[in-house]
């Protein structure tokens, strides 16, 4: 196969540069009419039919001999078998992912806290996990276990009493590590449908598939609209646009581990953006050359290279400085500090998903095994989003409890404030609480 790359190179110091970072930057993740509402319809037959339309579209797009919804369950023994399956490196390396998932997440956990002020009123947040949350998996080849640890092991630290996984099984094709490693994350059930259908069901419920509270986890552009649609009736993650890896760097690292950090978000698909951004000129032909060099190598050259063409970038900027900046403008999903004191440069940082701080630290090891979550945000939301978390999986509920002297204080403010706003009712209700001496003076 015959490869090549032309990757973008900017200038920071160009007049034009904020124009052709932002055309770079452009992203439209909205679905078309055609999907939308084949998306709608699917929504439709599943809230209507429930498992008697969940099995005829598993038919009908992911090619599966279903006669009933039985067959497209998975007994906790399917899951126990698929660890016998799978190689004992591989159980080892989900399982130490695991570990340090699990570990990462439990220091996110957040307690109930309550104070009492000095008339006895009490004021606090009740910390309570969902009761049910949804995981959606990609199926088939293209398949995930790393995103199964991600999703489900946050939503167990949080104290979600059931987990539940959709994964599709295309032709009837069964992924063993994805099964394996929902066995290690403790899910609880799961069902082998997918596509907006997998997600409606998770939404509304059928007769077989329970009613979730919120739905996590990627999936293509019907999953993504399903998404966005059931939102409100259930909660969602996020609508994810295409990975991206932004490396700032000093110009001191091997050039060739540039080159494959941007190739490893690259591979994911053609709308994958990899961008370095370098002071040094000389350096970023370095890049250049390493990209041209190890692309005939990949496995998914044909993916990388349309991706580096399209949406990739070589950046040169003045100084370290101006990189920051340009970071900050990107605000990208992963961010690599690839310099020689990362920690200096840290607190200078406003808006990136993760941060992989100093020249030892791909990427990749993020999406794996360090700890942190891999569901990040992406297409510039991380200037006011963060990684999928235990906290994502809680709910915090006010406590509020008034001692009958600290409800005759309030009672006054929020008398002068109800009549305000013409709330009567509002206000006499605040008002009731006043103790009769106080109403006197």
């Amino acid at each position: 196969m015959t490869v090549s790359t032309a990757i973008a190179r900017l200038n920071a110091a160009d007049p034009d540069f904020a124009r052709h970072l932002d055309h770079l930057l452009s992203w439209e993740s909205v679905s078309d009419d055609a999907v939308n509402q084949r998306v709608l319809d699917i929504i439709k037959a599943v809230r209507e039919r429930g498992d008697a339309a969940l099995v005829e579209l598993t038919q009908r797009f992911d090619g599966v001999d279903a006669k009933s919804i039985d067959d497209l369950i998975l007994k906790r023994e399917r899951l126990e078998l698929a660890l016998t399956r799978i190689t004992p490196a591989q159980r080892e390396a989900l399982e130490k992912a695991a570990s340090r998932v699990r570990l990462y997440h439990e220091r996110q956990k957040q307690d109930s806290w309550q104070y009492t002020e000095a008339d006895g009123t009490v004021l606090g947040q009740k910390v309570t996990p969902l009761d049910r949350a949804g995981l959606y998996v990609p199926g088939g080849k293209a398949s995930y276990p790393s995103s199964v640890l991600m999703n489900a092991i946050p939503a167990k630290v949080a104290g979600v009493a059931e987990v539940v996984m959709v994964v599709p099984t295309p032709r009837g094709e069964v992924n063993e590590l994805v099964l394996a490693a929902a066995c290690i994350a403790g899910v609880d059930r799961v069902f082998t449908v997918g596509g907006a259908q997998a997600v409606a069901a998770l939404a509304y419920g059928t007769e077989s598939v329970p009613q979730v509270d919120k739905i996590v986890g990627p999936g293509n552009i019907y999953v993504a609209t399903a998404k966005r649609h059931v939102f409100g009736q259930v909660g969602i993650d996020m609508i994810a646009g295409p990975s991206e890896i932004l490396v700032v760097c000093d110009g001191q690292t091997d050039p060739d581990w540039i080159a494959m950090d941007l190739f490893s978000q690259a591979e994911h698909d053609e709308d994958a953006q990899a961008i370095l951004v370098s002071p040094d000129a000389a350096f970023l032909d370095r890049v250049a050359a390493s990209i041209d060099k190890l692309l005939p190598t990949m496995e998914r050259a044909a993916i990388i290279e349309k991706s580096i063409n399209g949406r990739g970038a070589l950046i040169q900027v003045r100084d370290m400085q101006q990189a920051i900046e340009v970071a900050n403008r990107i605000a990208p999903e992963h961010l690599e500090l690839s310099v020689a004191d990362p920690q200096a440069w840290l607190p200078h940082i406003r808006h990136a998903g993760a941060i992989f701080m100093g020249r030892h630290t791909s990427e990749a090891l993020g999406d794996y095994c360090a700890g942190p979550n891999h569901v990040l945000p992406t297409s510039g939301t991380a200037r006011f989003s963060s990684p999928l978390g235990v906290y994502d999986f809680q709910k915090r509920s006010s406590i509020i409890f008034c001692s009958e002297q600290g409800a005759s204080e309030l009672g006054h403010t929020a008398s002068v404030l109800a009549r305000g706003e013409s709330l009567t009712a509002h206000a006499r209700s605040a008002e009731y609480r006043i103790l009769t001496q106080e109403k006197g003076n």
